[in-house]
């Protein structure tokens, strides 16, 4: 991963004894979403979170689940998948988390320009418009990366703005 001048980023592949530090950290995920995405959380105080489609993280081809580290230290985490969508083939980066203590550091920016750099494969890149915070950062993301970016219409769910990052081929 990239340094910047005053911290060491490393994005390391989580392993399955470490789902339940994965499932911990989407809590504060869903948590910072939860006000526009009006969800209230569950009987034991904890958002939802889907445990089939959060084991294809460890079972699933190209799915994969990744902690951030600034100096060793947790400091996000990173969900891939395999886009499943008709006519979509490609990598998607399903969820970026930051910890707020290492937010405005560029740690964010680094990361998803380095995984979108990675030519080898197609990206997608999908958020919703009513995530002000997501919509402005991630634009700003694929503006400033030297690969082609193209905004496409998906069916699935109107309420994503959806860009694809064609495979370079060589």
């Amino acid at each position: 991963m990239p340094s910047t001048t005053d911290v060491t980023l490393e994005l390391v592949q989580a392993s399955p004894d470490q789902i339940e530090l994965v499932r911990n950290l989407y809590q504060f995920y869903a948590y910072e979403s939860s006000d526009w995405e009006q969800e209230d959380v569950e009987l034991d105080g904890r958002f939802y979170i889907h445990d089939e489609h959060l084991l294809r993280y460890w079972q699933e081809p190209q799915w994969s689940a990744n902690l951030l580290l600034v100096d060793g230290f947790i400091a996000g985490f990173l969900l891939i998948e395999r886009s499943d969508l008709p006519g979509i083939d490609a990598l998607e980066l399903a969820d970026l988390f930051i910890l707020k203590k290492y937010r405005r550091r560029g740690i964010g920016r680094a990361v998803a320009a380095q995984m979108l750099m990675s030519a080898e494969h197609a990206w997608l890149v999908r958020f919703y418009y009513q995530d002000e915070t997501a919509a402005a950062f991630w634009r700003s993301v694929l503006e400033h990366l030297p690969r082609a970016v193209q905004a496409i219409e998906l069916d699935d769910d109107p309420e994503l703005l959806n860009f694809l990052l064609p495979r370079v081929v060589h």
